[in-house]
């Protein structure tokens, strides 16, 4: 009887020990059983998963690298430096915003979108300014169809928020100490407290935000000088990244609009970059901002990176400066300046609008006026409606 009843207990022990093993494979394993193989004894162990977890965040933020910077919709949530986390919220909740409340929220959408906002310059046939414009000297097109202008102005003092974008590849190591002050010297000069604000990305075969958004010159000081050269080149990359996280929804001004630029201090040349040059022209574009690009080659030889960089300037109603020798290129930097403050601004509601999603050409003359020369964007895409968007992600783009 005591045999049975020993032998009973043990087969019940070994029923429980067997389901005890069973329930610990069901539980997930900890995030570093993937580094090393646990021992059988490390299961019940999983409940500290949480503090191998709360490791991980410092890891991805050491490393602000070109995954910091990818335009993957996913990859910056994964890897934003601290610094960047304000914008990936922003991007991130508004389609969850917009999808489940009311057509009200999208009718307010709609209504911003149609109203088209343009930036645009206007010189002479010697290249100087022209500054005393009226609204009936000007023609707009809008796909080639003329446009009634609700707002003109001249703009010599709209809030500007502009990123100085500097190629820190091997390219341009021999020069890049004079164009590192040149650009100081440039942001001392444009960026004025409590009005404007800018900010530093510094790229080679990665990108860098070296000093966000800020009207502290000595910070974009720091933030330039910062950069240190080498490694290969992703110029669309960062372009792209500036576009869509700095400056599609740049920090508020306190008054109505303001201007968005890029200072793009590169040779063209692109070897490592994720997205293409047109996908890169194309978040320019939705972004509203203009580029003015400052070639590294001064071999007096029109480059294939030179080609680049017009393509970027000519889309969104910039320039491209070609400096010959170094001193050259503070002088591209002060006729920039002289741009960005001798600009105008208007605004129309398109006709025959659709919500389609298509890229719409502007066409801004002065006819009026002989031998002026208008430069302005090429172009912006149409929102799509809500019933043609399919997900989220495009949602917020749309929305934007």
């Amino acid at each position: 009887m005591k045999t049975r009843f020993i032998l009973g207990f043990a087969m019940l022990g070994l029923g429980f020990s067997a389901l005890a093993q069973d329930a610990t494979k069901d539980l997930p394993e900890a995030p570093s059983a993937t580094i090393a193989p646990q021992k059988p004894k490390a299961a019940p162990q999983t409940p500290p998963a949480a503090p191998t977890e709360q490791k991980a965040p410092p890891v991805d933020t050491s490393s602000p690298g070109l995954t910091d910077l990818t335009p993957k919709p996913q990859a910056p949530s994964a890897s934003a430096p601290e610094t960047q986390q304000p914008s990936q919220p922003a991007a991130t909740q508004k389609p969850s915003d917009t999808t489940p409340e009311s057509d009200q929220s999208a009718e307010t959408i709609v209504k911003h979108v149609r109203e088209v906002n343009v930036v645009f310059t206007v010189t002479d046939k010697h290249g100087r300014f022209v500054k005393d414009l009226k609204k009936e000297d000007i023609k707009v097109l809008d796909d080639n169809k003329p446009q009634n202008v609700l707002d003109f102005r001249s703009e010599t003092d709209l809030p500007l928020r502009v990123g100085l974008l500097v190629d820190a590849s091997n390219s341009i190591r021999d020069r890049f100490k004079f164009e590192q002050e040149a650009a100081i010297e440039f942001l001392n000069q444009i960026v004025r407290p409590k009005s404007d604000k800018a900010f530093i990305i510094g790229f080679d075969s990665v990108a860098e935000v070296t000093q966000d958004y800020t009207d502290s010159t000595e910070s974009l000081a720091r933030g330039v000088r910062m950069l240190k050269a080498g490694g290969g080149t992703a110029l669309f990359d960062a372009i792209y990244y500036a576009c869509r996280e700095k400056l599609q929804n740049p920090p508020p001004s306190g008054v109505a609009g303001n201007r968005r630029a890029i200072i793009l201090l590169s040779d063209g040349d692109d070897n490592q970059s994720r997205v293409t040059r047109e996908e890169a022209v194309e978040m320019a574009q939705r972004a509203e901002v203009i580029i003015y690009a400052i070639s590294t080659n001064i071999t007096g030889i029109k480059s294939r990176g030179d080609k680049v960089l017009e393509r970027f300037a000519e889309t969104t109603g910039g320039r491209l400066f070609t400096p010959f020798k170094l001193q050259d290129v503070a002088d591209a930097f002060t006729e920039i300046q002289d741009e960005l403050r001798s600009q105008y601004a208007i605004s129309y509601h398109p006709n025959d609008f659709a919500e389609d999603g298509r890229y719409r050409t502007i066409a801004i003359d002065a006819p009026a006026k002989k031998n002026l020369r208008v430069r302005s964007r090429k172009g912006y895409y149409a929102p799509k409606s809500t019933a043609q968007t399919s997900s989220p992600n495009a949602q917020a783009q749309n929305a934007q």
